[in-house]
């Protein structure tokens, strides 16, 4: 149901040793929307979608996923609430070794225990519903440019129909068309799927095109809120963040002289 809470994080604290990433941190993520994550390098962003997603367990907190408690589920239900999400890693982190229609039917193989033709099928599917051409399956991750290797992790990131997508830095490397291509590729997916997409990202282009909230990480919690509201706020970092020239460009804001 758009609106409803799906992901509710209370109280995180997470740490590395004697280093602590996140300290009482909240957050909430409403089904349907695209969520932004941004914040100075090492505030921990890619760190807290990995804790989301249960590749990191916190020191502290709870997080729950369509009304289940991560930290306390059985093997049995979070291996069912992971069913239901799909993440694309920084740059796909495609196996090597495997075509991109290979990579697409890992997971189908994992959870599906379906035909083999039946699963060229789903591949071919996936594929066509990243906007790569159809003899990309065949390919290797090595054959592909960057844009298309994000493409086909997407693809397998879709392949067993999420309800949530967790996208890390899904525009990074790419030129400013590619990117902003790809942004257009998320909107009609969550538009056309009906999927929640939590994103992070440094691209601020991403931010006003696609987002609609923005959570920042900052001083080790976070702050939400919308691309008009948030320039307002008066946090250093987030004032810099804002209103420097590339978040002025965003906001299609005149520069101002002397910056």
């Amino acid at each position: 149901m758009a609106g409803a809470v799906c992901i509710s994080v209370r109280g995180l604290v997470t740490r590395f040793g004697a280093k602590v990433i996140h300290d009482g941190l909240d957050l909430d993520v409403e089904s349907g929307e695209i969520l932004g994550l941004v914040g100075g390098s090492g505030t921990g962003k890619s760190v807290l979608m990995r804790t989301i997603i249960g590749l990191n367990r916190p020191a502290a907190g709870r997080i729950t996923v369509f009304g289940r408690d991560m930290l306390r589920a059985s093997p049995t239900e979070r291996q069912a609430l992971r069913q239901r999400w799909g993440v694309l890693f920084q740059d796909g982190a495609l196996f090597s070794s495997l075509t991109v229609a290979e990579n697409i039917e890992v997971p189908l193989k994992e959870w599906g225990g379906l035909p083999a033709d039946l699963m060229d099928e789903l591949a071919a599917s996936k594929i066509a519903l990243v906007g790569l051409p159809p003899d990309a399956g065949a390919k290797f991750p090595s054959e592909l440019s960057g844009g298309m290797r994000k493409r086909a992790g997407l693809a397998r990131a879709l392949a067993l129909d999420p309800e949530i997508l967790f996208l890390d830095e899904p525009t990074a490397g790419l030129d400013p068309i590619a990117a902003a291509t790809f942004d257009q590729l998320i909107r009609s997916l969550r538009d056309s799927l009906g999927l929640t997409v939590v994103m992070v990202t440094h691209d601020l282009d991403s931010l006003a095109a696609i987002c609609d909230r923005i959570a920042v990480l900052v001083d080790q919690r976070m702050v939400v809120g919308t691309m008009p509201a948030l320039p307002r706020h008066g946090h250093p970092w987030i004032q810099a963040y804002f209103h420097g020239p590339r978040g002025r460009a965003a906001r299609n804001e005149p520069a101002t002289v002397g910056a």
